[in-house]
């Protein structure tokens, strides 16, 4: 049995947070993302995984060290390191001469490799050759995604929902314009995929509503797809299951008209407007012969005694 699938009992209280923050969740926590070297990385892959995990902080865990693997060929060693670093994603970089500078995008279910896209880099401009300003780290992105092939084919349609795992970041309550400062634009066209990044900037346009302008900030990529792994359509709907505590409880008796208000059917008892509290005042109070009457008929006087 594997040191990481044997029942560990925490022995103390930082143990037991530990293990706590790693069960299961209604509402799961953000995504981290690993990002591990191959044994024959060479210098344009390693400069990659450097800018994705500079995009990508402080929700990415970077492996220096390089690990000798094929991802396509057994995938032990993938889902070894993404238990214990507790990553649902990962981007893998290596080098050869059959695949030179080749990139492998993938995401995990239940610790085993759900879906895993491989991917060629044709050309590559990191952050440091673009000299603009940069976002402050943990910015999240907006992602726009443009090309009609990301919604027919099916590979390109399952890269573009891998590629919004994987840079959507933590889900937020709100927005505010200020906070929209990063795009992430992904285009396909050609059998290409062209990778951009740009910094927002708001200027004066003399109304509320500011001009927007793009500025390019890197790193920007050209990619080719070359072999992909995909789950099976069953595994991939499991994946996509809900537990029962999040879906929304219907409601009975609630209907709304077509400008949206909200209408609500209320059941009550027939009521007995006769027993209703009224307010006490002198003038409604019952006489004696009333109450009487009410009685069934009046009681005879008393005699006075002699």
């Amino acid at each position: 049995m594997d040191a990481l699938d044997r029942v560990v009992k925490p022995k103390t209280k930082r143990a037991k947070r530990f293990l706590e923050k790693r069960q299961p969740k209604l509402n799961e926590n953000t995504k981290n993302a690993m990002l591990i070297k191959g044994g024959n990385a060479n210098l344009t892959v390693t400069e990659v995984l450097k800018d994705i995990y500079a995009v990508k902080k402080p929700f990415a865990v970077l492996y220096k060290r390089k690990n000798v693997t094929r991802p396509f060929e057994d995938q032990t060693s993938l889902e070894f390191f993404s238990k214990k670093s507790d990553c649902s994603l990962f981007l893998f970089g290596s080098h050869n001469k059959k695949r030179p500078n080749n990139l492998i995008i993938g995401r995990m279910f239940d610790y085993h490799v759900l879906d895993m896209i491989e991917l060629g880099i044709e050309k590559f401009v990191s952050l440091k050759d673009i000299k603009n300003s940069k976002c402050p780290e943990g910015t999240k992105p907006m992602l726009i995604f443009a090309g009609d092939v990301f919604d027919v084919n099916e590979e390109y349609r399952r890269l573009k929902s891998l590629l919004i795992d994987f840079f959507r970041g933590p889900t937020v309550p709100s927005i505010r314009l200020a906070g929209l400062e990063y795009v992430l634009h992904f285009t396909a066209v050609d059998g290409k995929i062209y990778m951009r990044s740009y910094k927002v900037l708001l200027k004066k346009s003399g109304c509320k509503i500011p001009r927007i302008e793009l500025e390019e900030m890197g790193p920007s990529l050209d990619l080719v797809m070359r072999r992909t792994h995909l789950a099976s359509d069953d595994l991939y709907k499991l994946s996509l299951k809900q537990p029962k505590g999040l879906k929304p409880k219907k409601k009975k008796n609630i209907s709304h008209d077509v400008f949206g208000t909200t209408y609500g059917r209320i059941h009550m008892q027939k009521q007995d407007l006769s027993k209703l509290q009224t307010r006490k005042m002198k003038g409604l109070k019952k006489r004696p012969a009333e109450k009487s009457a009410e009685d069934g008929g009046a009681t005879p006087k008393k005699s006075k005694s002699a």
